[in-house]
């Protein structure tokens, strides 16, 4: 890769084009916009010719979205900064695959903060993992593994293999299958989404568990669930009942 990223923007509407373009040439250096396309088919043609470093990817476009685009462009190595208006499901895919994205309308302060981490991004080894990761929770109806950063880049967690989530103030410990603890500057309310996976359940406002791996239930005025390895989880009063019918209780 040379020092200049090769910039393709992708975005059916000409306006979201310009301004991007437009706010590129003027606050990001070392980005170079070499072409503009309009829907998914002309994307996916675009970054197989002209090879780009960066793709500004609009998420919904005519003839497919960014799912599309990332699955038939998968031999091609390059970084994606996704655009939507949405708020959605989307959104949430997007931010457990540690991907950058801006929201419509578009903001320069956005937009530089989203190339810097872009940029960063370049010196990791494991970007095709991440795009990977992408790909299925885009896919998917629910969120399957999610990526997080650490001090050496990312690491990417299946949510299967997540015991339990503790959350304390602006940061959540996360308990894993093989008996490890992660660390990490995120709240728990950053996991809140993943509840929408069936064995993903916050049973108090400070512990998320996966139904999956509890071996016992004590009851009490909330209860205590206790996990697979071993740890107790106190049960909020306000979630018991929720709790035991989907324990099946």
């Amino acid at each position: 890769m040379s020092d200049m990223l090769k910039v393709l923007i992708a975005d059916d509407e000409q306006s979201s084009r310009d301004i991007i373009e437009n706010y590129v040439n003027k606050y990001c250096n070392g980005l170079n916009v070499v072409d503009k396309a309009v829907d998914a088919k002309d994307t996916i043609a675009k970054i197989k010719s002209l090879k780009p470093d960066l793709v500004f990817l609009d998420v919904e476009m005519p003839y497919g979205n960014a799912f599309d685009v990332l699955e038939q462009t998968e031999e091609c190595d390059y970084q994606t900064i996704f655009i939507t208006a949405f708020s959605d499901y989307a959104i949430k895919a997007l931010n457990y695959s540690a991907a950058y994205y801006i929201l419509k309308p578009i903001s320069i302060e956005e937009l530089i903060n989203a190339v810097d981490k872009v940029k960063e991004l370049y010196k990791q080894v494991n970007l095709m993992d991440i795009r990977n990761v992408l790909k299925s929770n885009l896919a998917g109806e629910n969120i399957e593994r999610i990526v997080l950063p650490n001090q050496q880049g990312f690491e990417i967690l299946d949510i299967d293999n997540i015991v339990r989530i503790s959350g304390s103030g602006n940061y959540s410990d996360i308990y894993l299958t093989d008996g490890k603890r992660k660390t990490i500057s995120k709240s728990l309310k950053f996991f809140d989404s993943l509840e929408e996976n069936d064995h993903i359940m916050r049973v108090h406002k400070s512990h998320i568990v996966n139904l999956k791996h509890i071996s016992a239930y004590r009851r009490g005025r909330g209860g205590v669930l206790v996990m697979n390895e071993g740890s107790e989880v106190e049960v909020a009063v306000r979630m018991k009942k929720a709790l035991l019918e989907r324990l099946g209780l």
